[in-house]
């Protein structure tokens, strides 16, 4: 198997896992009241298991993109042209008449 796919599969797990806990986390708190929606529903293991599937796939591809931006080289070339502030000129007021409210 590639080492690509092979990193793909394990970063797939550790989303998976990481988006376990933090569905527990959810339940346990009782955000959102979610304990108690879930427990009493007769959907509420299927809302779960949506929740924990979608975060999943969420987590899944946070971790993927990590992983993959870790492995780029680092650029030490000198690129990205001069660094030099930015002179300030002295500020003056610009006089603006105004017209009257009234008619």
């Amino acid at each position: 198997m590639p080492k690509l796919v092979k990193l793909y599969i394990t970063q797939v797990l550790i989303g998976f896992a990481i988006a376990a806990a933090f569905v527990a986390t959810l339940l346990y708190f009782n955000v959102a009241n979610l304990w108690h929606l879930v427990t009493h529903n007769d959907v509420g293991i299927i809302a779960v298991i949506v929740l924990w599937f979608a975060n999943g796939i969420v987590f899944s591809g946070v971790q993927f993109a990590i992983s993959i931006m870790r492995m780029a080289e680092s650029e030490d070339g000198d690129q990205g042209g001069k660094r030099d502030d930015i002179p300030l000129t002295a500020l003056e007021p610009i006089p603006v008449e105004a017209q009257s409210r009234r008619r």
